[in-house]
C-alpha cells in the first residue's frame, strides 16, 4: 500500500510534499494567452481594416479604388484563416475554412474584380476586424489585471471572456455553407434557363424558317405567277390561286402549332385543366385529367406545369407503349404538385434519352422538384413539384 503523502519518510525523518504542479490547468492558460494575444491582433487588423476601407472608398471614383478594395478583400481573407487558426488553438474552436473564390474560372478580370468585391467572406471578416478593437483592450485589461490582482477568479473571467471570442469567431468567421451552397446552385440554374431559353429561341427559328417561312415564300412566288397569267390563262391563274390558298391553310395550322409551343391560348384564357384537357386529347393512349386548384398560379409556374404535362405526355405516346395514363394536379401549401402515371412497359431513366433530364433541369432551375419512379414492367409515375406563386393578375 502506498503510504499518503503527510508520511513520514523513513530516509531521512521528515515529512514527504506532493508534487508541484500549476495553478490552473492548460485549457485555462491557452483562453487566458488568447485573451492577452487580442490587442496587438486587434489593434493590427483594425488598422489594417480601417485603411483599405477608407483608401479603398475615397479612390473608387478612380480605376484604383475598386481594385485596391478587392485586394484589400482578398487579404482581409487571410486575417480571418490566421484568426480561426488562433482560435482553434488556443480556444479549441473547430471552424471550416470557406470555400476559396474560384478566381482562376471567374472569367475576364472585371468578371474577377466583381467577384471579389462581392465577397461575403471578405467582408465578414472585415467587420470583425472592425469592432475588435474595443473587445480587445477590454480583455487584454481585464485579464491583465486579474492575473496580478484577481488571481483567483481569474480561470471564471478567462472562461467568460473567451466564450465571448468563441461566438465572435463562430458568428463572423465561419463560412456560410448554406449560404454559399445556395448562392452555387442558383449560379448553375442561372446557366440551365439561359441555355434552355437559347435553345427555345434556336427552335423556334428552326420551324419558323423551315415550315411557315417557307410556305410563305412559295405563297407569294405562286400569287406572281398567278398575277402574270391572270389574263393570259385565267384557268391556270385560278388553279395557282387555289393552290396558294391551300399553302395559307397550311402556313396557318404551322403558326398556331408554334404558337401553341410557346404559349397555348387556351392556358391564358382558362387555366391549367382546359390546357391540360386539350394536351391529353392529343396523347395516343386514354388520360385522365384530374385538376385540383382553388386558384391559378402565377404565369410562369403555370406555363411551366403546362409544358412538364405536355413534354410527359408525348413520351407515354411514343414510348410507354401503354394503355392508359393519368394526370393529377394539386396544391399543398405553398408547392404546385403534378403527378403523371402510366402503366407501359417503364425503365424510364433520367439519362435515358427521353427528355427526363431536361426535365428535371428546368424544375430544378425554378426551385422544383423532379421524381421517377419507373421500375422494368412498370408502371411509370412522374412526380414533380414547383414553387406555389399567387396570381398578381
Amino acid at each position: 500500500m502506498t503510504a499518503p503523502s503527510s508520511a513520514v519518510d523513513r530516509a531521512d525523518g521528515t515529512d514527504r510534499l506532493p508534487p508541484p504542479r500549476p495553478a490552473y490547468d492548460a485549457h485555462t492558460w491557452k483562453e487566458i494567452a488568447h485573451l492577452l494575444l487580442n490587442l496587438p491582433v486587434a489593434v493590427f487588423s483594425f488598422v489594417y481594416a480601417l485603411t483599405a476601407l477608407s483608401v479603398g472608398g475615397s479612390l473608387s471614383v478612380t480605376v484604383t479604388g475598386l481594385p485596391l478594395l478587392a485586394l484589400s478583400l482578398l487579404g482581409s481573407r487571410q486575417l480571418g484563416k490566421l484568426e480561426r487558426a488562433r482560435a482553434r488553438r488556443l480556444l479549441g474552436v473547430r471552424v471550416e475554412e470557406p470555400t476559396p473564390l474560384p478566381l482562376a474560372k471567374g472569367g475576364s478580370l472585371t468578371q474577377r474584380l466583381w467577384m471579389a468585391l462581392k465577397d461575403p467572406v471578405g467582408w465578414r471578416t472585415m467587420l470583425y476586424d472592425l469592432i475588435r478593437l474595443p473587445w480587445g483592450v477590454l480583455t487584454f485589461c481585464t485579464t491583465l489585471t486579474s492575473l496580478i490582482a484577481l488571481w483567483p477568479v481569474l480561470p471564471y473571467l478567462a472562461r467568460g471572456l473567451a466564450n465571448v471570442d468563441r461566438a465572435l469567431v463562430r458568428g463572423l468567421l465561419s463560412p456560410s455553407d448554406e449560404l454559399e451552397r445556395r448562392i452555387a446552385e442558383l449560379e448553375s440554374d442561372r446557366g440551365i434557363v439561359v441555355d434552355t431559353a437559347a435553345a427555345d429561341l434556336r427552335r423556334i427559328e428552326r420551324d419558323l424558317h423551315d415550315g411557315a417561312q417557307a410556305r410563305l415564300v412559295n405563297l407569294a412566288m405562286g400569287l406572281g405567277l398567278a398575277k402574270e397569267k391572270l389574263l393570259e390563262d385565267p384557268d391556270s391563274a385560278a388553279a395557282m390561286v387555289e393552290e396558294a390558298h391551300g399553302e395559307v391553310k397550311l402556313a396557318l395550322q404551322e403558326l398556331r402549332d408554334l404558337a401553341r409551343g410557346i404559349h397555348p391560348a387556351v392556358l391564358t384564357d382558362r387555366g391549367l385543366d382546359a390546357a391540360l384537357s386539350s394536351v391529353a386529347t392529343r396523347c395516343t393512349v386514354p388520360v385522365k385529367v384530374t385538376v385540383d386548384l382553388a386558384t391559378r398560379p402565377a404565369p410562369a409556374i403555370e406555363g411551366i406545369a403546362y409544358f412538364t404535362v405536355s413534354e410527359l405526355l408525348q413520351n407515354v405516346s411514343k414510348h410507354s407503349r401503354a394503355r392508359g395514363a393519368s394526370v393529377d394536379v394539386w396544391r399543398a401549401e405553398e408547392r404546385l404538385l403534378i403527378q403523371v402515371r402510366d402503366d407501359g412497359r417503364g425503365g424510364a431513366r433520367l439519362d435515358g434519352g427521353t427528355g427526363m433530364r431536361g426535365l428535371a433541369e428546368r424544375l430544378g432551375a425554378v426551385d422544383g422538384l423532379f421524381v421517377l419512379d419507373s421500375p422494368a414492367g412498370g408502371p411509370t409515375v412522374v412526380t414533380a413539384e414547383l414553387p406555389w406563386r399567387d396570381r398578381t393578375e
